[in-house]
């Protein structure tokens, strides 16, 4: 993922100002646009994370937490995490 990311292990964010809270499904496409520096298509694949890419909400896999449907909070981390090695 720090590829995608220009070699940034950690990145704080400050989501746009909006009435109500940020979803997952917000998210991604905003990170895709505003935050990865190449190669999108090993970020995402249609409207969700490729496979391949484990996702945490506060250290808990996002699947627990309703996946895109999960309404961010002040003070979460979202993790992503590349589970593909290449040979």
């Amino acid at each position: 993922m720090e590829l995608l990311f220009d070699q940034q292990h950690t990145v704080k964010v400050q989501l746009p100002a909006k009435e109500g809270n940020f979803s997952i499904r917000e998210l991604l496409p905003w990170i895709r646009d505003k935050l990865l520096r190449e190669r999108p298509e090993l970020f995402m694949q249609g409207d969700t994370v490729r496979p391949g890419v484990l996702v945490l909400i506060n250290d808990v896999d996002w699947e627990l937490e309703g996946e895109l449907e999960y309404q961010i909070a002040e003070g979460d981390r979202i993790t992503f995490i590349s589970t593909l090695h290449g040979g």
